[in-house]
């Protein structure tokens, strides 16, 4: 039996990773990095929201996107949320702290949390 790894992959001209690589249960989907909005945790299995407002479930738990997007500008802010810090409107201490993204949701942070997106938006 083959056995088949997806990965992400680099873009030769840049240097830059740029895409992913997905199994799905019709194949394999090639997500591009600047579509996705956010990823969400569900149970063993992850939902990733587009900017075109589709989403996607894979078989694929958020810590492994977690692993593969840490230094593309993704940031773990809750046990259940990765964002693209790209689609990150404002960030509201209200409430613990609340991301607000572009296209108006809001994702809470989780206390645990605070301070690494806090240092990512210093340094940023």
């Amino acid at each position: 039996m083959q056995t088949i790894t997806y990965t992400t992959t680099v873009s030769p001209a840049s240097g830059i990773l740029n895409r992913i690589y997905l199994p799905t249960n019709r194949g394999v989907e090639i997500i591009m990095l600047k579509d996705i909005v956010r990823i969400q945790s569900i149970s063993n299995y992850s939902k990733l929201y587009f900017n075109n407002g589709k989403t996607l479930v894979v078989a694929k738990v958020l810590r492994w996107f977690e692993e593969q997007l840490h230094s593309y500008q993704f940031v773990r802010i809750h046990r259940t949320h990765l964002i693209n810090m790209n689609y990150m409107q404002s960030y509201n201490n209200n409430d613990g702290g609340q991301l607000l993204l572009h296209n108006g949701e809001s994702i809470k942070v989780a206390k645990r949390k605070k301070a690494a997106l806090i240092r990512y938006l210093v340094a940023a």
